[in-house]
């Protein structure tokens, strides 16, 4: 069975910056797809940035520039460098795995931007 563990959110101030850690218990041979959602107080879960097997990283528009998504594949975890953030992007974070047939849920991690 697959753990998939979140870390690093937490309270920042505008402007500040963020790193959040997405860890896999175990190697998964074949990731078609790979990403980061979150989920704002009464609206519905938006995918921040995501890169689907053979295509490139997409970013939302309203990150670009500001965010960067990264693997160790090494480690089995995935990355969102936050910079520059807003109060905006205040949202509970989650992380997704998907290979051929499950999708691996990270628990979801807190991001509260505010001064």
């Amino acid at each position: 069975q697959v753990q998939v563990v979140q870390s690093g959110g937490g309270l920042v101030q505008p402007g500040g910056s963020l790193r959040l850690s997405c860890t896999v218990s175990r190697k998964i041979f074949t990731i078609v797809h790979m990403g980061w959602y979150r989920q704002a107080p009464g609206r519905q879960r938006e995918m921040v940035v995501g890169r689907t097997m053979g295509n490139r990283t997409m970013y939302a528009d309203s990150v670009k520039g500001r965010f960067t998504m990264s693997r160790d594949n090494d480690k089995n975890t995935l990355y969102l460098q936050m910079t520059q953030l807003k109060p905006e992007d205040t949202a509970v974070y989650y992380c997704n795995h998907r290979d051929r047939e499950n999708d691996y849920w990270g628990q979801g991690t807190q991001v509260t931007v505010s001064s």
